[in-house]
């Protein structure tokens, strides 16, 4: 298969699709003011071409912060792309179009991947696509797009998730997940009086879950929306943790980008050796696939603004495209398989 990206920092899709040819799937990333009239603008360039899109940056070697980008696979791959409505309420009642799409791609864990734009609720939505896509085995890595809109095959929706199923008819698909935060030792907390819909952790051991960050960390109330690029909650998933970015302070308690629940065991995370991490992450790829096609990952906000605040984000997209075919999705939350988690990167790698 090829990978193709296109990019217009001034917005300009025409600019962004020039040299494509005869795309079997296509992403688009745009912004508020310009996501519906590229949606439009874009099936009516490639009318019938399966397609996904969300509100958001983009990246190959460079980052595309206000334009508009695309990226779009060839020659050899087998698609369907549909969308889950209303995940906000009751995204299983949509189920049955997930599993006629799998029916109709076939594929397995090995050659198959669901790459995925959601509005929102995104840990309810997962767990149901992957109750379907457990079946097969197949992996699923996607984000997170603004302003609650996502596209799919030319029409806007709102309140919904955008998903593609690819199959890689020449070669397997991997999907990976990085953490470039380690857990710091002595702290682990039981999470109590929670709130579900505000995403609120009230407290922490018993304790003011605001009072037990500021404490440990040394740190103002002010401060606390930036210390969770350095030191992010990690919530217990079996052997792996997913990690829980802080948004703001609310009273006592700390709103987050994750939901967490009452009796939910917590731990502190400090940031590790992130130009380490990422260099053993292309390293492990390289040994996996010694022949590569492209990969797509997503990146989250954080982490892009955390690169930038070290100067390092222009250093990890030139350390990246030594796999070859990079491009990808600065989001608002990663997925990967049945996991919503903050501040990490996703990807999947075609063969």
């Amino acid at each position: 298969m090829r990978q193709f990206f296109g990019k217009s920092q001034h917005g300009n899709l025409a600019e962004a699709v020039r040299g494509l040819a005869n795309p079997q799937f296509i992403m688009l990333f745009s912004t508020g003011e310009q996501f519906e009239a590229h949606v439009s603008q874009l099936e009516k360039l490639y009318p019938g071409v399966p397609s996904i899109g969300c509100i958001g940056m983009c990246y190959d070697t460079t980052v595309v912060e206000k334009g508009v980008g695309v990226i779009a696979f060839s020659e050899g791959i087998s698609v369907a792309v549909n969308v889950l409505e209303e995940v906000s309420v009751m995204p299983v009642k949509y189920i049955d179009r997930l599993i006629q799409d799998t029916r109709k791609v076939g594929g397995s864990r090995e050659d198959t991947v669901c790459i995925d734009f959601c509005s929102g609720n995104d840990a309810c939505v997962l767990t149901t696509i992957y109750s379907v896509l457990k079946h097969r085995g197949i992996s699923l890595i996607g984000g997170t797009g603004d302003a609650n809109k996502v596209s799919a095959n030319g029409r806007v929706y709102k309140d919904a998730v955008a998903y593609g199923l690819i199959r890689n008819l020449n070669g397997r698909v991997k999907a990976y997940k990085e953490n470039i935060y380690q857990q710091m030792k002595g702290y682990r907390f039981i999470a109590s009086h929670t709130d579900k819909s505000k995403y609120l952790i009230g407290s922490l051991n018993g304790q003011p879950a605001r009072q037990v960050y500021q404490n440990i960390l040394h740190i103002s109330q002010e401060q606390i929306q930036t210390q969770t690029f350095k030191n992010p909650f990690g919530k217990l998933n079996g052997d792996d943790i997913c990690i829980v970015s802080i948004k703001e302070v609310v009273g006592e308690g700390l709103a987050c980008f994750r939901q967490v629940n009452d009796s939910d065991v917590l731990v502190l995370l400090q940031l590790g050796d992130y130009k380490a991490t990422v260099k053993n992450t292309i390293k492990k790829i390289q040994q996996d696939f010694p022949r590569i096609s492209a990969v797509f990952s997503v990146n989250c906000l954080f982490r892009y603004l955390l690169f930038n605040d070290n100067q390092y984000m222009q250093e990890y997209l030139k350390d990246m495209s030594a796999l070859g075919c990079h491009a990808g999705l600065v989001g608002y939350g990663e997925h990967y398989n049945n996991r919503f988690v903050n501040q990490s990167m996703s990807c999947v790698v075609f063969e």
